[in-house]
């Protein structure tokens, strides 16, 4: 009896002291053994096109991650680890035993769910999953370009991803939970933060019209074997880029593909000489300054005109000729002699009016300016050559959004990525009457007799403008070695879509821009004004006979 009472006794007194005397200190080593605070993941939002269709998404995925304390006590199930991770097992072993010092190891990230759950099946002590989210491209490398791509930390890094990072991402939250011997949550304790998720975009691109580009653009490219080419399409009404491809392209579900001279977006981050498809914009300053009517001729003759040290010549010597022609056919000596007579200030003022030489409204990352002289700084040669697209520098976002504005009588507007609730208002930059003057004498361009025959397209009328420039290169500009140029609105009687095209090095014998560039036009606009549902505005008129025949039917 003695010795069952002092056990009794015993037992009590031992209760006591875990019950009550030493209760706090014991609860707190039962906590920091089973109690962990668990991220709660946030997705990202969603960029879709104007139409909802999905550009970017967010997977999710499992991420296998171990306290290397925990797992070094089953150190001889490793190679087991390993082979269901698919890592090397000698490279997994150093990596946990150089990590004792810590608590979080990731072993590998985004793992789908079934193959997390085969991990976990092996009931490794300190091996644990987080969910995390993983970014999915479904339109490839037709959007890529422009969408861009995250890190494997979910972060935007290119394109959209990265200029509306803030807007994308989410804000991950915390829970706390109990968990057992081998790591498993078996119950939520409380919730500390809530997540929150990213909110959704809405590009300003039309998927059917990104792909209608893309596909225009590659061929483009395959057929000529040129280096590389562009493509920008721009709503005039509201100043949205509709399409914006580049090649050569990427996936951005391919991290392997992942090189700036894949991944940069050409149609915003590269300069180029745009050759003739300037002419437009200086006849505009030309009219502009009330020095010239439409009607208005200029003398070419004899074929060519010197300025200072250099030459500038016309194929043909046109002789006397309407400004008009002066566009249609090309001149460069007509077009030269027209910038020559204007003050360089009103020049320049009209170009910066244009957008040139600044940031468009974009706000893409890496965009450049381009780049546009001071008049101050110019030479009698300057102004020349910047009448017919050389020494000045701009980006095909800028090029498409300057003959924009010649498509919205005189209207500038800035540029969006994002699709718009209602236009923006934008700036007048010309008279209605200059921009619809220069519109009619780009339609001649197109026409029989003009250099851009091979961007009409049947139904529409289209007003455009050829470009063919040599390429720059060391000591001076290359002889075999052009930009293939096309810039155009569509129909010209009520311009509702701008194009750019540009085509980089060509090879063979076709390297103008009226042969390589303007077909490429004449694709994309024709299909995409149908897509659109754009009225024709160049129907043939109706024999009356037909007509006739049709009321008495």
């Amino acid at each position: 009896m003695t010795f069952f009472v002092l056990a009794a006794s015993s037992l009590l007194a031992r209760a006591v002291h875990l019950q009550v005397l030493n209760k706090d200190f014991l609860n707190q080593q039962a906590d920091s053994r089973h109690l962990r605070t668990e991220k709660i993941s946030a997705h990202r939002g969603s960029i879709t096109d104007r139409n909802g269709e999905p550009l970017a998404i967010s997977t999710p995925v499992d991420s296998v991650w171990a306290n290397p304390k925990e797992l070094v006590a089953a150190v001889d199930r490793v190679p087991e680890l390993a082979k269901a991770l698919k890592l090397d097992s000698s490279l997994l072993m150093r990596r946990i035993t150089q990590s004792m010092d810590k608590e979080f190891l990731y072993l590998k990230r985004h793992l789908s769910p079934e193959q997390a759950q085969q991990v976990m099946a092996l009931k490794l002590p300190g091996v644990n999953v987080l969910r995390e989210y993983r970014r999915y491209y479904p339109s490839g490398e037709v959007a890529g370009h422009l969408v861009g791509f995250t890190s494997v930390d979910d972060d935007g890094q290119e394109g959209l991803e990265l200029e509306f990072n803030h807007w994308l991402s989410g804000e991950s939250g915390a829970k706390r939970v109990l968990k057992d011997r081998f790591g498993r949550a078996v119950e939520n304790v409380e919730s500390i933060r809530p997540a929150h998720h990213g909110r959704d975009l809405k590009a300003s691109i039309d998927l059917r019209l990104q792909y209608l580009a893309y596909r225009a653009l590659k061929s483009a490219i395959q057929q000529h074997k040129a280096e590389s080419g562009s493509i920008v399409l721009l709503d005039v009404q509201t100043g949205e880029v509709l399409a914006m491809v580049n090649q050569p392209s990427y996936n951005p579900n391919d991290r392997a593909q992942y090189s700036a001279e894949r991944y940069r977006n050409r149609a915003i981050t590269d300069i180029f000489e745009p050759g003739s498809s300037i002419k437009p914009l200086i006849l505009a300053a030309a009219l502009e300054s009330g020095r010239y009517r439409p009607s208005s001729t200029v003398d070419t003759a004899p074929g060519f005109v010197v300025v200072g040290p250099k030459k500038i010549e016309d194929t043909n010597n046109l002789g006397r000729v309407s400004l008009t022609t002066v566009l249609s056919r090309s001149s460069n000596v007509g077009v030269t002699k027209i910038a020559m007579s204007l003050e360089p200030d009103q020049l320049w003022s009209t170009m910066t009016h244009f957008g040139l030489g600044s940031l468009t409204a974009s706000g893409f990352p890496g965009e450049s300016a381009g780049l546009l002289t001071h008049y101050n700084h110019w030479q009698e040669i300057s102004q020349a050559t910047l009448a017919y697209g050389y020494g000045v520098s701009v980006t095909p976002l800028q090029m498409a959004q300057a003959y924009a504005a010649l498509g919205s009588d005189g209207i500038l507007r800035p540029v969006s990525l994002v699709a718009l609730d209602k236009p923006n208002e934008g700036e007048r930059i010309l008279t209605s009457e200059t921009s619809k003057a220069i519109r009619r004498m780009m339609e001649e361009v197109v026409r029989p007799g003009g250099t851009g025959t091979k961007a009409s397209i049947t139904g529409y009328r289209v007003a455009g403008k050829t470009g063919t420039a040599w390429k720059f290169a060391a000591g001076g500009y290359s002889h075999d070695k052009y930009l293939s140029i096309f810039a155009g609105l569509a129909p010209a009687s009520d311009p509702r879509l701008a194009a750019v095209v540009i085509i980089d090095e060509p090879t063979g014998n076709l390297y103008y821009g009226s042969d390589v560039a303007a077909p490429v036009f004449a694709d994309v606009i024709a299909e995409s004004l149908r897509l659109l549902a754009v009225p024709p505005d160049a129907l043939p008129p109706r024999r009356a006979d037909t007509l006739m025949q049709a009321m008495s039917q």
